[in-house]
C-alpha cells in the first residue's frame, strides 16, 4: 500500500480544518508502527513546508511545481488528498515554526540531528531552487527550519553548500572540511559520508521509496566534492592513483 493511499486513510479518519490536527494525527493513528509514521510524516512535512514556503516567497514558479513533481509521483486518484493538505497549509494561519516543532517531535526522543529532517530540507531546497535562484528569503526560511530541527549552523551551511546555484558549489563545503585539510582527512570524511547518505540507509530509517531521489541527488553533490578536491590536489599531493 503507498505512502499516499496511507495519506488518504489518515484524511478519512480525522477529518481536518487545520494543519495542526493533521500533525496531531500522525502522531496517534500510526503509533504503534514508527516507520509508516515516518513515512507518512516526510510526505506531509514535504508538502506542508514547501506550501509554506511558497507563501514566505510570495511566489510559486511553473519550476517549482516542476521540482515538486519530480518527488512526488503521485497517483491521480490521491492528487485531492496533496491538494487539500497544500490548501489547508497555506490558508492555516498558524506560523510555519508550530508545524517544524511538531514534525521534529514525530521523530521521537533519542534520535539526535534525525537524519529524515534532513531528507525533509534537502526536499525543500530542490524545490526552492528549481527556478535558477535560492532567494534571500528562502534561505531564510530554510535556516530557521534548520534551526528548529536541531541541524546545527555547519551542518546546515554544508547542506546549503550542496544547493549552491549561482557560484556553484564550494567542495569544501559540501564535505565540511577545510581547505588545508590533509588528503588522508578529507578522504576519510569523504567515506564516512558515503556510508551515512546511502540511499539504502534511506529508505531503512524510513524516507519512502517514491522519494529516494533526494538520497540520489546527496550522494552525487558528496561525489562531486570529493572528485573535485582530488583533482585540485592530485598534482601536489597525489602520485596519479585513486584511492582504492
Amino acid at each position: 500500500m503507498s505512502v499516499w493511499t496511507r495519506l488518504g486513510e489518515l484524511f478519512a479518519r480525522a477529518p481536518a480544518a487545520a494543519l495542526s490536527q493533521v500533525l496531531e494525527a500522525l502522531r496517534s493513528f500510526f503509533a504503534g508502527d514508527p516507520q509508516l509514521r515516518r513515512q507518512v510524516a516526510f510526505s506531509v512535512a514535504m508538502i506542508a513546508l514547501s506550501a509554506k514556503m511558497a507563501k514566505a516567497d510570495g511566489v510559486v514558479t511553473e519550476d517549482e511545481v516542476r521540482a515538486f513533481r519530480e518527488i512526488f509521483a503521485i497517483p491521480p486518484q490521491e492528487e485531492r488528498n496533496v491538494a487539500r493538505l497544500y490548501n489547508l497549509a497555506r490558508q492555516d494561519i498558524a506560523g510555519f515554526e508550530a508545524y517544524a516543532r511538531q514534525l521534529a517531535a514525530l521523530c521521537g526522543s533519542g534520535d539526535a540531528n534525525c537524519a529524515l529532517l534532513e531528507d525533509i530540507l534537502d526536499g525543500l531546497f530542490h524545490i526552492a531552487g528549481a527556478d535558477g535562484i535560492l532567494h534571500e528569503r528562502e534561505v531564510g526560511y530554510l535556516s530557521r527550519i534548520a534551526e528548529i530541527f536541531a541541524i546545527e549552523e555547519a551542518h546546515f551551511q554544508t547542506i546549503l553548500a550542496r544547493h549552491a546555484i549561482d557560484a556553484g558549489s564550494d567542495p569544501y563545503a559540501v564535505l565540511g572540511v577545510a581547505p588545508g585539510m590533509p588528503y588522508a582527512d578529507i578522504r576519510q570524511r569523504y567515506r564516512a559520508l558515503v556510508a551515512e547518505n546511502h540511499p539504502d540507509r534511506a529508505i531503512a530509517r524510513g524516507l519512502p521509496a517514491e522519494f529516494i531521489a533526494i538520497a540520489n541527488r546527496r550522494m552525487a553533490a558528496i561525489n562531486d566534492a570529493f572528485s573535485a578536491i582530488e583533482r585540485s590536489l592530485r598534482p601536489r599531493h597525489l602520485t596519479g592513483s585513486r584511492p582504492a
